[in-house]
């Protein structure tokens, strides 16, 4: 099944089950997809939106929602942060599974290890090196300040 189809059947169930807050979160989706193909149809390089694109709106939407918990939890507004929260764990369910801290720090050894990296001026290199083997599952926020700290303690 299509990440589309998926997302639009469990907006159809949210509506039967009258969850107002999923209902919200599920319409932000399809409202992105329905810009992502509006996109996607005009310009020079015309194509159909995929589960890929969809994921990285997903991706995007997600790290939104953190920037304003951070925002609102800075400012004690913990019923803001709790809404961004729930909306968070709405959005995951239709990305894999991100490493742990722990799982992410021994794949950025690994490669920086492949790529022969030394020094900060190095990190681009292993960004590339992650982005294309592990760029579903890896959280690149994490994975850039574990990069750093490595590599400046070489």
């Amino acid at each position: 099944m299509l990440l589309r189809d998926k997302i639009e059947e469990d907006y159809k169930n949210s509506v039967k089950s009258k969850d107002k807050n999923k209902i919200s979160t599920y319409r932000l989706i399809l409202s992105g997809i329905k810009d992502l193909d509006i996109a996607n149809r005009s310009g020079p390089s015309k194509k159909e939106t995929d589960d890929n694109d969809i994921k990285k709106l997903i991706k995007k939407m997600i790290k939104q929602r953190n920037e304003s918990i951070e925002a609102y939890e800075k400012n004690n507004r913990k019923d803001l942060a709790e809404s961004e929260k729930n909306e968070v764990d709405i959005l995951s369910v239709y990305l894999p599974k991100q490493l742990s801290e722990e799982e992410t720090k021994k794949i950025c050894e690994s490669v920086i290890g492949q790529v022969g990296a030394t020094s900060i001026k190095d990190m681009g290199k292993v960004m590339g090196e992650l982005k294309k083997n592990h760029s579903d599952s890896i959280d690149f926020s994490k994975a850039g300040s574990i990069i750093k700290e490595i590599l400046n303690s070489k």
